[in-house]
């Protein structure tokens, strides 16, 4: 059984997909160590105009409007993980999420990545760009569930 689970987390139908495979898992009560990671992807930062110029920017108060948003949701995901019977931490980060995600695996000594996925995406950008949790499998040194949000059209 795995000890240490890391949840990609921030509130979308995928996200619950993988908060819900994590209590599929994991039996009610379990021991395992299971950490909800919130990967806040920031704004894009203050640019400068032609002449010189700082064009008015919201950086600082988007970034803390996402965070207040992403922590709340993170909440409710743990509260959930609690009713089921599992406790869980919260961890919330700013960067490149694949970056982030493989960062904190190797941090915390994670066994298993459970992040959701979206058929959303038109297959031409999904192969073009690369499918994240593609790019993650590659980055990781532990096992990834990739769950599938069930209600996403084909």
């Amino acid at each position: 059984m795995y000890s240490k689970i890391l949840v990609a987390y921030h509130g979308s139908s995928t996200s619950h997909s993988a908060l819900n495979e994590c209590m599929r898992v994991l039996p009610p009560n379990s021991s395992a160590q299971v950490h909800v990671l919130v990967v806040i992807d920031p704004p894009p930062t203050p640019v400068v105009s032609e002449l010189g110029t700082f064009v008015e920017s919201t950086y600082e108060a988007d970034l803390i409007a996402a965070r207040e948003r992403v922590e709340r949701e993170a909440r409710q995901a743990g509260a959930l993980l609690q009713e089921y019977g599992l406790t869980s931490t919260l961890q919330v980060e700013c960067g490149d999420p694949v970056q982030v995600i493989a960062d904190v695996v190797e941090r915390l000594g994670i066994d298993l990545v459970i992040i959701g996925h979206s058929r959303q995406k038109p297959f031409a950008l999904r192969w073009w760009r690369g499918a994240t949790d593609a790019i993650l499998v590659e980055k990781v040194r532990c096992s990834v569930l990739v769950a599938a949000d069930r209600e996403a059209r084909r």
